[in-house]
């Protein structure tokens, strides 16, 4: 099941999103590597995916598990004209985007869980990372990462998280294709970002809500030592988190960790 990359690079030719792909049988984090060429000038679109990360990264400083051959890590290179308390929103977008995706996978199963996780039926299939550059008070670029799941089986996941991830082929009980399945990819993120330059974040942060079952139940959100609790009303347009935390007064989360309350 490895990459043939011959085959990759040639369904991106021409393409905005991987018209110019590295690939990597293994590397650190593609999103380290993401960053040092968009500080080099890579143009946007730029693409890199890998067939394992010795040092894959997530959110608040989580380590990603990235074993050989099974599942999908790539980090693209953005260059949006957006002011930087906007960056948050293609993270928004990868989500949705990733959702769209995977629905032709698991019908009806895929939910979104603020602030980047997408889920079947509760458990983690694809975590998102975007890490921002800025100069002068405006976005230099973006760096989008993305761990997707795919054919990763139930015992090779960590055992202390095989409570909470799932893959695609545990879920469906077959094999994906990850060339298929990278190029659709590509194709749902360029479709969403163009949408997002074209006709603002509007558009995006509707489809997001109507994905995430969180909105309207009461949440706890944790960022390292500190916790608030309230009912999730809605998403902000730089992407935090609405809260109403008593009966007047609102809170905008734009970090942390989301988990529905149980009753």
């Amino acid at each position: 099941m490895n990459w043939n990359s011959k085959i990759l690079e040639k369904s991106l030719a021409g393409k905005f999103i991987g018209h110019q792909l590295h690939y990597y049988e293994e590397i650190g984090s593609t999103n380290d590597e993401a960053f040092r060429l968009g500080s080099a000038g890579a143009p946007e679109g730029t693409a890199l995916i890998a067939e394992s990360q010795s040092a894959g990264k997530g959110r608040l400083q989580r380590s990603w598990h990235s074993p050989e051959g099974a599942n999908i890590y790539t980090s693209i290179i953005l260059r949006p004209d957006i002011e930087p308390a906007e960056a948050p929103q293609i993270s928004i977008l990868a989500g949705v985007a990733v959702a769209e995706v995977l629905n032709d996978y698991c019908p009806d199963k895929i939910k979104l869980k603020w602030p980047n996780d997408v889920l079947i039926d509760g458990k983690k299939v694809c975590g998102i990372l975007s890490q921002v550059k800025t100069s002068a008070s405006v976005v230099d670029f973006i760096v989008l990462g993305m761990g997707i799941n795919v054919n990763i089986n139930y015992n090779q996941f960590p055992e202390e998280i095989r409570g909470m991830a799932t893959s695609l082929v545990v879920e469906t009980g077959h094999k994906i294709s990850r060339l298929e399945l990278i190029i659709s990819l590509y194709e749902k993120l360029t479709k969403w970002y163009m949408q997002l330059l074209q006709n603002g974040f509007g558009p995006i942060k509707e489809r997001w809500l109507s994905l995430a079952p969180m909105i309207g139940q009461m949440v706890q959100v944790m960022f390292r030592e500190e916790e608030v609790s309230g009912r999730a009303t809605g998403l902000d347009d730089d992407g935090s988190l609405i809260l109403l935390i008593d009966k007047n007064e609102t809170l905008r989360v734009s970090a942390g960790d989301a988990t529905i309350l149980k009753r």
